[in-house]
């Protein structure tokens, strides 16, 4: 593929094709790595945290634990047997 640099406000731009991107699999808004070697510009995806709603829609947007968990009966610790 062929792209021309332009002028993009005070900067400069190059347009990437929807197909040419999604073949790299890299959507709208995700976050890039840039760098120059060799008189080369690459272009990577950045690891990146997910966020809270991106993990949930992984679990149909469910963020409620699974089921109950027994933490036994209440009760008074001494903490005189654990020591610092």
């Amino acid at each position: 593929m062929v792209a021309q640099v332009k002028s993009w406000g005070n900067s400069q731009g190059i347009r990437l094709s929807k197909e040419l991107l999604e073949s790299a699999g890299i959507r709208l808004n995700d976050v890039l790595n840039i760098e120059v070697r060799n008189n080369e510009i690459i272009l990577s995806k950045a690891n990146r945290h997910r966020t809270l709603e991106e993990r949930a829609e992984e679990f149909g947007g469910k963020l409620e634990p699974y089921g109950e968990f027994e933490w036994g009966e209440p009760g008074i610790v001494d903490i005189k047997k654990y020591p610092l």
